[in-house]
């Protein structure tokens, strides 16, 4: 009955968010993201006059070992690189208190700004990959990557 109630009401969210263009996450089974396996999107941009946000999303646990993830991002269309930049977020306090939206026990979600009020170039598909760069193999305790792309409200 619990699960029941969640799923309508996930569902419920998804229906009244009228602002997403694309969202979507890459999910590690493993629970670890490995280095070797960047989380690449591939979207659809049907109006090129409008303005739009991109958001990177992080789904951790507490297993994740640092206060920090950095991260490499790429936006690209069919002929060039739009747009790349290394940056990094805080996913724990200093103190080691998990940041970020926990309905899942031990699971946190975390939504990043990458571009404000983004103007494509032109209508059509791009693709979007992230690349971790905390010099590690593997970074345990993630357990998903993803991307959402929303209509940008005015300035």
């Amino acid at each position: 009955m619990r699960l029941l109630v969640f799923v309508l009401l996930a569902l419920l969210v998804i229906a009244c968010d009228n602002q997403r263009v694309f969202e979507n996450y890459v999910e590690f089974p493993a629970r670890k993201w490995p280095a070797k396996e960047p989380a690449t999107f591939e979207f659809e941009i049907k109006n090129a006059a409008q303005e739009y946000n991109l958001y990177y999303e992080v789904r951790n646990s507490i297993d994740y070992p640092w206060e920090r993830i950095f991260v490499r991002y790429e936006l690209k269309d069919s002929t060039a690189v739009l747009s790349e930049k290394l940056v990094f977020n805080t996913l724990f306090e200093k103190s080691g208190k998990p940041l970020g939206r926990s309905g899942l026990g031990d699971v946190y979600d975390h939504q990043f700004e990458v571009l404000t009020h983004y103007r494509f170039p032109q209508a059509g598909t791009y693709r979007f990959t992230l690349h971790h760069e905390n010099r590690q193999d593997s970074l345990a305790g993630i357990l998903a990557i993803g991307l959402r792309v929303e209509l940008a409200t005015t300035k």
